[in-house]
């Protein structure tokens, strides 16, 4: 199977660069499995996981980066999976979630919204924010398949059975932290979202 290895890259952005990373990964016979990038401000930053032979080490991979002729300096980061990314991908909730939050912008926003998931035990998947004007929008992929022990451990039993009652819970949780910060809120599932929704996110 080789080595799976998730690389991190950031650099000034620049015509070609998605061109000189797949190539580095292709001169040491890497497989790209999947890759993100996205430009915030004029800096590139890209992820990306690939498999190499059991021979290339984290440190060839780096050094191959680092021949890439570029009048922008690259910050790379590399590190070998301990866990393939086929198990990885197959791990995802059921319980997949995404929410959005939108209000006028001020600090803090976005870590009141990641300081509310973390105190109920909502993992962050993904996370996407846009300002337009003084207007702040933040789209969030949440992992709630835990919130159910965490909400009976809160003392915050729901009257419904299962997880849909713990969900509820998390819902009005969530309002009310929102009218708070002064956001609007929407939490759907994963699959209403995708299925209510023009433009896939994630």
């Amino acid at each position: 199977m080789g080595k799976q290895m998730v690389m991190s890259v950031m650099s000034k952005d620049r015509p070609g660069i998605v061109a000189d990373i797949t190539g580095a990964i292709y001169q040491l016979q890497g497989d790209l499995a999947d890759l993100n990038q996205s430009v915030l401000c004029d800096y590139f930053t890209m992820i990306l996981i690939a498999t190499f032979d059991d021979s290339v080490t984290p440190e060839d991979v780096v050094a191959s980066f680092s021949h890439i002729p570029s009048e922008t300096r690259l910050e790379v980061v590399v590190k070998e999976m301990k866990t393939p990314i086929a198990i990885t991908k197959a791990k995802k909730s059921p319980e997949t979630y995404i929410l959005t939050a939108q209000g006028k912008n001020k600090s803090g926003l976005v870590h009141r919204i990641s300081l509310f998931c973390y105190q109920h035990g909502i993992n962050i998947l993904d996370l996407a924010t846009t300002l337009n004007g003084d207007q702040y929008t933040m789209i969030l992929q949440l992992d709630l398949s835990h919130v159910e022990s965490v909400t009976a451990k809160d003392g915050l039993i729901s009257s419904e059975p299962g997880i849909a009652g713990a969900i509820d819970d998390i819902r009005s949780s969530l309002t009310a932290c929102a009218e708070e910060a002064g956001l609007t809120v929407v939490l759907q599932h994963e699959d209403i979202f995708k299925a209510t929704s023009e433009i896939t996110l994630f």
